[in-house]
């Protein structure tokens, strides 16, 4: 996931800081389940709970691998796929093969990741041998990852040239989220924004060109109030959007223009989205505000200025 809604980021997912940069659909040679079981690690626990690893004395192994602990009883993963998972990362060093961080730490949730291309081929392999509460463990080393992708990772201050072991406990599938947002509509808005609905799934067109001198605080109105049950602060929603600035309608991003719903962690985002959309009902439309103090305050960001005020509509179409 490195389209524009990475924009809004303020921290990565423990996924994405471990695994690296995107590959661009680049996926070299990983290694075999017989490899996995030479590697000499060894993986205890019950399933669905912290899994405890025990490292083998000498130096990583050069060769990526995996195996599969518990090969689970339920659906079949498939490639293309949407999984939540429970994972657990270590830095395999042949030292202190220390942890780099797990779901199951206090504040942390269940992840969700897509078994596709983007993911190194050791473990589109593994979890291609995985059912849903199964247990997989990869030892994801240097040859996961070209030449090029290292030193690329390498130049954004990411060290793929380390061996990583990571434990993956399938524990669901997302909800399927909704189209668009439903519900009763409200009527409320923005001083100075205007919002356009049309209804049914068609998005809504949203106008901040305004001379109206934009709010110092940040501003939640709701549109549509969904049904659902409402956002927690530390949930992976499904939203769709629209991006612009205040008082130039200058638009910087939209999910609908793309054609797909954006999926991110809202303890992940800039401030001004994590306070406004938490307690928000699923199947909700919301227009926000968010001042330059909530988003990216005095640094300019891709298409944004420094000091910008941002304007959003999203649409709520899932939380879990």
């Amino acid at each position: 996931m490195r389209r524009r809604l990475a924009v809004l980021a303020a921290a990565p997912l423990i996924f994405a800081a471990a695994c690296g940069t995107d590959t661009s659909g680049v996926t070299p040679s990983g290694g075999s389940s017989a490899a996995a079981a030479a590697s000499g690690l060894k993986v205890t626990g019950a399933a669905n709970a912290k899994p405890t690893v025990t490292f083998p004395q000498g130096t990583p192994p050069a060769k990526s691998s995996f195996e599969v602990v518990e090969a689970g009883t339920g659906a079949a993963v498939k490639s293309g796929d949407k999984v939540i998972v429970n994972l657990t990362i270590f830095n395999w060093d042949g030292k202190t093969n220390a942890a780099q961080g797990s779901t199951y730490d206090a504040q942390q949730r269940p992840e969700t990741i897509e078994v596709g291309q983007q993911l190194p081929k050791v473990m589109q392999d593994g979890f291609a041998k995985l059912k849903h509460g199964g247990r997989l463990v990869t030892v994801v080393a240097a040859d996961s990852y070209s030449k090029e992708q290292i030193e690329q990772a390498k130049a954004q201050g990411q060290d793929m040239s380390a061996t990583k072991v990571f434990v993956f406990d399938v524990v669901g599938t997302p909800p399927t989220p909704l189209k668009a947002a439903e519900g009763k509509e409200t009527g409320d808005t923005i001083k100075g924004v205007k919002l356009d609905n049309p209804g049914g799934d068609k998005a809504p067109t949203l106008t901040t060109k305004t001379s109206a001198k934009a709010p110092k605080d940040l501003v939640v109105k709701t549109v549509i109030e969904g049904t659902g049950k409402k956002v927690e602060a530390n949930q992976q929603i499904v939203a769709h959007y629209t991006g612009k600035l205040w008082g130039t309608d200058k638009q910087f991003d939209s999910s609908w223009e793309r054609g797909e719903p954006a999926t991110f962690a809202l303890n992940g985002v800039i401030q001004g989205w994590s306070k406004g959309l938490t307690g928000v009902p699923v199947g909700s439309r919301v227009v926000m505000s968010v001042p330059a103090a909530q988003g990216y305050g005095d640094q300019a960001n891709g298409d944004i200025p420094a000091n910008s005020t941002l304007v959003f509509v999203v649409d709520v179409l899932a939380a879990y």
